[in-house]
């Protein structure tokens, strides 16, 4: 009898300290998650910007130009692994109809 009062005392403390743990381990995946998407998102407006100034007449075909975007595009690549994570916190369609619209490109001509 003894040792059934000790597992069950053993296994309620177990149990707290793996709700607690789980809660904490949650906390930081949802704190990472919001943070690489806000890091996507930024990096969607940039390469966005640069795709609108290379286009414009005076630096189209400007080879550093051209680099960038390639460049830009193979972070891009790599961010888009990490999909899983900031998806969790991150409304993908939603992302990309605003990234589509007009406002993303001239809050990104207003800051530069």
């Amino acid at each position: 009898m003894t040792v059934l009062v000790l597992s069950l005392i053993f296994s309620i403390f177990l149990n707290i300290f793996l709700i607690w743990y789980g809660y904490k381990v949650l906390a930081k995946l949802l704190y990472t998650s919001d943070n690489l998407g806000d890091l996507y998102i930024a990096f969607r407006v940039f390469e966005k910007f640069c795709d609108s100034l290379y286009n414009m007449d005076v630096f189209y075909g400007e080879p550093v130009i051209q680099e960038l975007i390639s460049k830009i595009k193979f972070i891009r690549k790599e961010l888009e692994k990490f999909e899983d994570i900031y998806d969790l916190t991150l409304d993908m369609e939603s992302l990309e109809e605003e990234l589509d619209s007009d406002e993303v490109e001239e809050e990104a001509r207003q800051e530069a």
